[in-house]
């Protein structure tokens, strides 16, 4: 008695893997490059500001201090929202001041991938 042979399912079609291929892709874009308008501060005065913590007589000597003795990293405050800085040694030298960030957001981290760091005109 002769069996049909059994169907085997090959490997998937072209149309398919490229529909996976893209849904790969897509969920893991890389976002725009964006200019982020705010005020470097740390992350633990953040948008609360550094009353409560005075550090240091100013904002900026606030900011340093909570980086250097408390393990902070230094971030963006920009009225609502507050963003860690992948670069931490650039802002720095821009603590308490208003700054303009280019970079892209991971909006999962709410960190900014920094590409530069200038004062705000």
């Amino acid at each position: 008695m002769l069996r049909p042979p059994s169907f085997s399912p090959g490997p998937p079609s072209m149309a398919r893997l490229i529909l996976s291929l893209l849904a790969v892709v897509s969920l893991s874009a890389v976002q725009a490059k964006q200019t982020f308008l705010g005020v470097i501060t740390d992350e633990i005065c953040g948008q609360a500001g550094h009353m409560s913590m005075r550090m240091g007589p100013t904002d900026a000597e606030c900011t340093v201090a909570c980086v250097q003795a408390h393990g902070a990293r230094y971030a963006l405050a920009d009225g609502k929202n507050t963003y860690i800085l992948s670069d931490q040694q650039t802002p720095e030298q821009f603590a308490g001041q208003e700054v303009k960030v280019v970079g892209t957001l991971d909006i999962k981290t709410k960190m900014i991938h920094v590409e530069s760091i200038v004062a705000a005109k």
